[in-house]
Parts: structure tokens; C-alpha cells; sequence
């Protein structure tokens, strides 16, 4: 509990994230609780990696500049032991794009998301449906990922990967 909020946290906490969601949860209502899950970091009202349950109020910082984001770990049948992963990274380095810009020109060609941008209600979406065209496939900056990871119980090789919206949800955010 902080400050008569219940805040549940996960990992390492970056207390400056930890006094975003404290803000967060106080203007939210008094039944307010938080959770700061393991890989949060400083966001621009409320932690990225924050959630925030209110039963009075709806936060638009809650969806935040990191919207569209996505996660997923998929365990291989693959040992660890088995694979050279500094040679494997390398490889996933220089064929997927992360960042800003393209290291490849694999676009998705069709996904039913552009039929959505497309028909949104929002003018500022409906704009970036080019941007959206662009980057669908990439993996984004900051804190997005993708990684190698062995499974500690049986030596499996596991693939795990956070990837973003690359602008698309700051500027939907933004707007």
C-alpha cells in the first residue's frame, strides 16, 4: 500500500515510475489500485508497464504512447546448448528491422489492421495508414525486444520478442 493506494510491483522498481503510478492511482479514484509489472520504465504522465484499475475513471495516459504493443515468448524444441546465439542474434540483427527505419523491404502486403486504420473513426489514424503499411512487421525502439533466453528447468531454448507501434500510438496519443 502507498499512500492508502494498493500498488503491486514486480522486478527491479525505478522509483521515479513508482511515484508516476502513485500520482496515477491518486487522481483515479480512492478504490484505485496499481501494478508496476517487471519490465516498467518512466513514462511521460504514468509508467510505461504501469496499469492503473479505477471502477470512476478512464486514463488515456493508461493506453499511453506505447500503444500497440505486443509481447510473446515461444519455447523452441531447441537446447540452448545447441545453438551459437551470438552468431543467431547477429543474423536476427541485421534481417529485422528495430528502430527507426528498415534494414530490409519485407512489408506485410495485407493484414486485416489496415482494413481497421482504414475505416477508424479517428482522422489522425485514418492518416498513418501509410506509416502503419511501413512498419507492420518491425519491432520498434526503447524497450522492445527481441531475444534468446534459456529455460533454466530443462536447457530449452525460448524466443521472446516486445515489439511496438513505432509512432503510430505516440501519435495517436499525441492527438
Amino acid at each position: 500500500m502507498t499512500h492508502g493506494h494498493e500498488i503491486k510491483t514486480f522486478g527491479v522498481v525505478n522509483d521515479e515510475s513508482l511515484q508516476q503510478l502513485e500520482r496515477c492511482c491518486e487522481v483515479s479514484g480512492e478504490e484505485s489500485r496499481g501494478v508496476l509489472c517487471a519490465d516498467h520504465h518512466v513514462g511521460y504522465g504514468m509508467p510505461i508497464g504501469g496499469v492503473v484499475a479505477s471502477r470512476t475513471h478512464v486514463m488515456p495516459a493508461g493506453v499511453g504512447f506505447d500503444m500497440a504493443c505486443g509481447n510473446l515468448a515461444v519455447r523452441t524444441m531447441m537446447f540452448a546448448k545447441d545453438v551459437a546465439v551470438p552468431e543467431v542474434m547477429n543474423e536476427i540483427a541485421a534481417k529485422i528491422s528495430f528502430g527507426v527505419g528498415r534494414v530490409n523491404d519485407e512489408r506485410i502486403a495485407d493484414h486485416p489492421v489496415f482494413d481497421e486504420i482504414a475505416a477508424s473513426p479517428s482522422k489522425i489514424q485514418r492518416s498513418m495508414l501509410l506509416l502503419a503499411k511501413n512498419q507492420l512487421g518491425t519491432v520498434g525502439s526503447g524497450n522492445h525486444y527481441v531475444d534468446l533466453f534459456e529455460d533454466r528447468a530443462d536447457g530449452r531454448l525460448w524466443i521472446g520478442v516486445h515489439f511496438g507501434s513505432r509512432g503510430f500510438g505516440h501519435k495517436t496519443a499525441t492527438h
